[in-house]
């Protein structure tokens, strides 16, 4: 009779360093394949003109006045556009048009915002003694 001798075998041993590099190259590919797309934080819905301007048509950009559909007032353009009352809009308007004689003012509104706040902005505007009030449009197709 023979009897063998069984071996024992080691336990598996996981190479961590394999796994760690596979995770890096996995890591990379999301990142390149990854497309990062800025949206609008308020959705507004121009009213058209045959008149508007081309954007990027003047020098220097304006200081900007969003009014959504709702009424609400934010003052400056982008993901920095601090949400303003009224009163506290004229008082902006104020101090910034004194520093800066020549600057100008754009309103952006919805074209279902509530026309007693486009008003009001053009009031403050007034008040502060902008040199140019605009509106952005799109253009007509």
């Amino acid at each position: 009779m023979r009897f063998f001798i069984r071996k024992r075998r080691s336990t598996p041993t996981i190479i961590i360093v394999a796994l760690i590099d596979v995770l890096i190259v996995l890591l990379i590919f999301l990142m390149v394949t990854t497309t990062f797309k800025q949206q609008a934080e308020v959705k507004l819905s121009l009213p058209e003109s045959r008149q508007a301007e081309k954007a990027g048509a003047t020098e220097t950009p304006p200081l900007v006045v969003t009014i959504d559909s709702k009424g609400d007032l934010r003052l400056g353009s982008g993901p920095e556009a601090l949400p303003v009352t009224a009163d506290r809009l004229k008082e902006e308007f104020i101090s910034r048009s004194t520093k800066n004689p020549e600057l100008r003012l754009a309103i952006s509104a919805d074209k279902a915002a509530p026309w007693g706040q486009v008003v009001k902005v053009w009031d403050a505007a007034k008040d502060a003694k902008f040199k140019s009030v605009s509106a952005f449009a799109k253009e007509a197709k």
